[in-house]
Formats: C-alpha cells, sequence, structure tokens
C-alpha cells in the first residue's frame, strides 16, 4: 500500500509537471487564445439566452391566452373581436387599471379543445379561427422573440465557428513548435543517449507522442474549456429560471469530478503500458526493415513474426482493457444519469413539491438547459481517453527533452594545425569497465596514426573521444596543445572529417550528400573532392551524374560508391585532421588502390587517424598502435613492429597467409 500510495504522488507530481509545460507552450499564442476564449463567451451567453427568450414566448404569449380576458370599450393592438365585444388578456391590461371594475370571462384549454366562459357561466366550445382570434394580439411578438431566437442561433453558430478555428490553429502551431523542439533536441543529444535507445522508439516519440499532444490541444483544451464555460453558464441559467431547480441539479459537478478521478486513475495506467508498447513495436518495425536482407537471408521471417505477434498482444490486451473502461464510462453511462434527472423532476412535478411555480415555459427552458448542459458534458467525456493518451504522450516528450544536451555553437574557431595528444587517458562506458588504460598518442601534423588490434581492442573509442562523441573523466585530449574540453564540440568538430566503415547517406542527390548542403561548399569544390577521391569519372557515367538521385541510405548505389561519397564529403570539408574508421573495407582492391594514390596527397598537412583490419593499407604509417583490451601494447613503424616479431608481426603474417613463419 504505502509503494502505491507513493506511485501515485509521484504520478500527480509527474502530470502537474506536464500540464504546467503544456500550458507554457500554450502561452505562446496566448493572444489568439484569449480571442477564441472571448468569442467563446459570447458564443456561450447567447445560447444560454436562448431558453430564456423561448420561456417567455411559451408562458408570455403563447400559453397565455388561457385564463382571464376582460371586456373593454376602446380598440387597442391588445384587444381581442368576439362576438362583437372587445376583451383584453389579463397581462396586456394596463397596471394603472382597476381590473375590479371590469367585467370578466374565462378562456381554457382541455386536451386541444379551447372553451370561453362569459360573465353568465355560459361556456362555448371555440372554432380553430376563433382561437386565432385570441392570437393575434400576440402574433407580433411571437414573430419577434422567434427572430430574436433564431438570429441569436446563428451569431452563436458564427462565434463558436470561428472560436474553434482560432483555438485550432493556435493548437496545430503549438505542437508544430513542439514537434521541431523535439527534433532538434534529438539532434543536440550526445551520441551515448542512443546508445540503449532503437532508433524506432525516438521516432515514436517525434511522430505519434507529438500527434497525440496535437489532440490534446485540438480536441481535449477546446471541448474542456467549452465544456466548462458553457456549464457553469447554464447552472447560472437555471438558477435565475428557478433556484429549486438549481440546486437539484447541482449534485451532477461532483458526481463528474468524481467521475474523472476514477477514470484517470486506471486510464493512466493504461495508457502509459499502451504508449510504451507502441514505441517497442515502432523499435521493431524499424529494426526489421534494416536488417531485412539478414532476417530473409537466415530464414527468420517466423521467429520475428512471433516476436511482433508477443508484443501487438500485449498492445491489443491493453487497448482492450481500455476499450471496456472507456465502454463503461461513456455516453451510455451520461444518458442513465439524465433520465435520472428527468425522473426526479417528473416525481417532484406530480407530488406537488413545485408547488404553482413551475410553468410549461420553465419546464420547457429547464429541460432545454439540460441537453445543452448534457452535449458539452459528453464531449468531455469522449475527450477523456485522448486526455490521458495525450498526457502520457507529453510526459514521455517532455522526458526526452528534459535530457541533457549539447548546446548547438555557431561560433567558429581559427583552423589549428592538427597536433594531438592523449595523455593518461582512461574511459568506460559503463562505470568502471573500462574500454581504454592509461592511452598515451603524440601525434604530429601531418603524421598518419594506424590504429590495430582485434575486435573490441578500442581502436573505434579512441575516435569516439577525439571527435567528443563521449567525454573523458580520467586524463586530457589535446589539440594544439590545448585540452579539447575548452572548445564546445561543434567547434572542435569543425576540422574534422570522418569516414566510417558502415557510411551513411541522406535521401537527395550524390552532390548533396558531399556537400550536406552546406552554402560554404560550392558545387566545383564537390567536383574536386570526387576527383581527388579518383570516383568522379565513375559517377558521372550515371544518367544525370553527381546530381543523380540517391534513396534512403544509398540502397541503390554499391558499398564501394558509397564509401567513395563518404570519403569525398570528409574532403570537401578540407579537415585538419581525417578519421578513417575501416574506410577500405567496403571497397575493392582496384578501388582502394585508387584511393591509396589520392590519400598520399590529401594526407599532407592534416593528421590522419586510421583504423584498419588489412594492414597491408598501413604500411607507410608514421606510427601504429597495437591495442590489446584497452591497452596500446606495441607502437612503432611498419618495419619497426615486423622486427620487433611481436603481436603486430604475428597479425601480419596471419593476413599474409604465411602460417609456416609463426611460432607458437
Amino acid at each position: 500500500m504505502q509503494d502505491t500510495g507513493q506511485d501515485q504522488l509521484y504520478n500527480l507530481k509527474v502530470t502537474k509537471r506536464t500540464v504546467k509545460k503544456l500550458f507554457q507552450y500554450g502561452l505562446l499564442h496566448k493572444k489568439m487564445i484569449l480571442l477564441a476564449l472571448a468569442l467563446l463567451l459570447v458564443a456561450v451567453a447567447t445560447e444560454v439566452v436562448g431558453p430564456i427568450i423561448a420561456k417567455r414566448m411559451i408562458d408570455d404569449h403563447v400559453t397565455s391566452i388561457v385564463g382571464k380576458w376582460y371586456y373593454v370599450t376602446d380598440q387597442s393592438e391588445k384587444s381581442v373581436h368576439y362576438n362583437n365585444m372587445l376583451l383584453v388578456r389579463e397581462g396586456n391590461m394596463s397596471k394603472e387599471a382597476d381590473l375590479s371594475s371590469y367585467e370578466s370571462a374565462l378562456l381554457e384549454q382541455e386536451g386541444v379543445q379551447f372553451y370561453f366562459t362569459d360573465s353568465s357561466q355560459l361556456k362555448v366550445k371555440l372554432s380553430a379561427d376563433q382561437v386565432f382570434e385570441f392570437y393575434k394580439p400576440e402574433i407580433k411578438e411571437i414573430v419577434s422573440l422567434s427572430l430574436l431566437y433564431i438570429g441569436l442561433i446563428a451569431v452563436s453558430a458564427i462565434f463558436v465557428y470561428t472560436q474553434r478555428r482560432l483555438l485550432q490553429t493556435a493548437a496545430n502551431r503549438i505542437v508544430q513548435k513542439l514537434r521541431l523542439d523535439v527534433f532538434a533536441h534529438v539532434h543536440r543529444l550526445p551520441v551515448k543517449y542512443f546508445d540503449n535507445l532503437a532508433a524506432g522508439q525516438v521516432v515514436s516519440r517525434v511522430t505519434n507522442d507529438t500527434e497525440s499532444i496535437r489532440e490534446l490541444y485540438v480536441n481535449v483544451v477546446a471541448n474542456f474549456t467549452t465544456g466548462v464555460i458553457y456549464i457553469t453558464a447554464i447552472f447560472g441559467g437555471i438558477f435565475v429560471l428557478n433556484p429549486f431547480l438549481g440546486w437539484i441539479t447541482l449534485p451532477l459537478i461532483p458526481i463528474l469530478i468524481a467521475w474523472v478521478i476514477i477514470y484517470r486513475k486506471y486510464a493512466q495506467r493504461y495508457n502509459r503500458i499502451i504508449r510504451a508498447k507502441l514505441s517497442e513495436i515502432n523499435g521493431t518495425i524499424n529494426e526489421s526493415i534494416q536488417g531485412m536482407t539478414i532476417i530473409q537471408a537466415f530464414r527468420r521471417e517466423k521467429q520475428m513474426e512471433e516476436e511482433f505477434g508477443e508484443l501487438t498482444g500485449e498492445f491489443f490486451k491493453y487497448q482492450n482493457k481500455m476499450l471496456s473502461l472507456n465502454a463503461l464510462t461513456s455516453h451510455n453511462l451520461l444518458n442513465v444519469i439524465r433520465n435520472i434527472f428527468y425522473i426526479v423532476i417528473l416525481v417532484l412535478l406530480f407530488t406537488g413539491n413545485f408547488g404553482a411555480g413551475l410553468s410549461i415555459g420553465v419546464l420547457f427552458a429547464y429541460i432545454d438547459y439540460l441537453n445543452r448542459m448534457f452535449n458539452p458534458i459528453v464531449g468531455m467525456v469522449n475527450q477523456l481517453s485522448n486526455m490521458e493518451v495525450a498526457l502520457v504522450s507529453a510526459e514521455r516528450v517532455f522526458r526526452l527533452l528534459d535530457e541533457e544536451g549539447i548546446d548547438v555553437d555557431t561560433n567558429k574557431m581559427p583552423r589549428y594545425r592538427g597536433d594531438v595528444q592523449f595523455e593518461h587517458v582512461t574511459f568506460a562506458y559503463k562505470d568502471q569497465e573500462y574500454v581504454l588504460k592509461d592511452i598515451n598518442i603524440d601525434a604530429k601534423q601531418g603524421e598518419t596514426i594506424a590504429l590495430v588490434g582485434h575486435t573490441g581492442s578500442g581502436k573505434s573509442s579512441i575516435l569516439n573521444l577525439l571527435f567528443r562523441f563521449y567525454d573523458i573523466e580520467q586524463g586530457s585530449i589535446k589539440i594544439d596543445g590545448v585540452d579539447i574540453r575548452q572548445y564546445s564540440k561543434q567547434q572542435i568538430r569543425q576540422h574534422m572529417g570522418i569516414v566510417l566503415q558502415d557510411p551513411f547517406l541522406f535521401t537527395g542527390t550524390i552532390a548533396s550528400n558531399i556537400s550536406l548542403n552546406n552554402p560554404e561548399i560550392s558545387k566545383e569544390q564537390v567536383i574536386q573532392a570526387l576527383k581527388d577521391v579518383g570516383a568522379y569519372e565513375m559517377f558521372m557515367q550515371l544518367p544525370n551524374g553527381i546530381d543523380s538521385v540517391v534513396v534512403e541510405k544509398g540502397a541503390t548505389l554499391s558499398a564501394g560508391q558509397r564509401q567513395l561519397i563518404s570519403f569525398a564529403r570528409a574532403l570537401a570539408y578540407n579537415p585538419a585532421i581525417l578519421i578513417l574508421d575501416e574506410a577500405t573495407a567496403s571497397i575493392d582492391s582496384e578501388t582502394e588502390a585508387v584511393i591509396q594514390q589520392a590519400l598520399d596527397v590529401l594526407k599532407r598537412g592534416r593528421t590522419t587517424f586510421v583504423i584498419a583490419h588489412r594492414l597491408s593499407t598501413i604500411r607507410e604509417a608514421n606510427q601504429i598502435l597495437v591495442l590489446d583490451r584497452g591497452r596500446i601494447v606495441e607502437r612503432g613503424t611498419h618495419d619497426e613492429l615486423i622486427a620487433r616479431k611481436g603481436k603486430y608481426h604475428l597479425m601480419y603474417q596471419l593476413q599474409s597467409g604465411n602460417t609456416e613463419a609463426i611460432t607458437v
């Protein structure tokens, strides 16, 4: 029970924080929202007045002909001709008139028939024309009030339309800003954030969750704001109409509050699980698409279907729970509550608890008010599910936005020489699980440093630290004698270029993938970069040359072509430090020979770090560092390490196929 109480307290704090942040986003368009609410108030006012006008029309002009009539001698617009006599309804008599001095008659209604009883107590059934004659003085007022009623409805409709348009426009702009903020923040997050988070889950935050928040602003806020204003105004109208009816209707408010509390208690828990499962489903789909070649090659289709089926099964289970909860607390229950109120009113009416104070007009107006009040209540209840989904989605989105990001620094720094020093660097991705131990490297401008070693020895980790994808806690990394932590990450990377083993291409063209749409890189520089890597003639053979379309991830290009584009991209930015992470692994021997020739020219004046498993590609490196379990166990030139006959010599002999020279 204690844990449950703590969980509820935590959920309450999270919800308050989420609502506060949603409110802050709403303030971005407060003028439009306030204008929409002002229009809503006018629309509500016109709708509240409607039943009062209807009540007046019924009580004062429709049913009012039933009652006392007085014989008069002077004709007026309120007088009626009957049997050559002039009659005026009691309600139309002058307030100064002494009614006791006038002879009276009585007009009664029994069912649909009307009867006239004169002063001699003679009761006569009236024809339709005679009844119409008694209505003639009221027609003008009835028509005027009817036109006023219709006019108010029209005005209300115009204001409601404008209000909803403004509110939804503001909501769409708010969500657009939120989505842009989320997308921008994703790019500011450190690389380590994505180590344990599937890409599909991040996509779900940016798309599905923000779309749910849009529903919150567009529908939930609109319905709840409208509903609260309508209900408040209608309650005021009911109390003005008849205070006793107002007190009878008042218990509806605590019923609704209790309803919302009970609903949220279960819906919040269900929706958190549903949104989490939806993210997992998106992650699985994304992973399956990315790995479709492997799945089909190893005939894992059935197993993937089973795993996906388990996820969707859990999703389906909690969706059904939400469906049951919504069905139980939907508008059907509202209809039951509304009918209970009708029964209570009828019982009180027939038992005489209202006395003579409840006229037909009051009863009509009350029923009209009750129907008008339940319409926004139905809208609010129907949006409870969307509200909970949106709050849970907003909680997930704001949790992402709360992650510490890297501020984008647009300031530029002068090009550095490229002298790199690692001094006693020790690093762990997880606490105490060190992948690098006491690393010391001294690379001068123009030198090529090769990193070799078995998988997991720490080669890529060294380059991750140099790029500041991760920051060290022990030791220091310096460029030109200055600790790289003294500069922003964007400044450090400004003069670095990298080519990864698995190059990533964006949807666009070959040229745009090299320049990355950087306006500072001209088409001539793109062409020159391609020529430097020996790929220009290759790509010019395509139908549109370097303007040929590249689809997602460059799926229509060969692995070698993708790698060449990635290589040209790094060179186009003219880096002071060049990183080659297995850059030639996906290139055939002929293409690799072309690149090696270009590299001899490109390395001049640049510090180059090379990770390579093909030891033949690093024979000319100024330094070769051999890593084993996170430590540098050997260093030197190719010839020096071969002469030492250590680990590097063993690796080289294995790759050369000279197993006879290997001694155990």
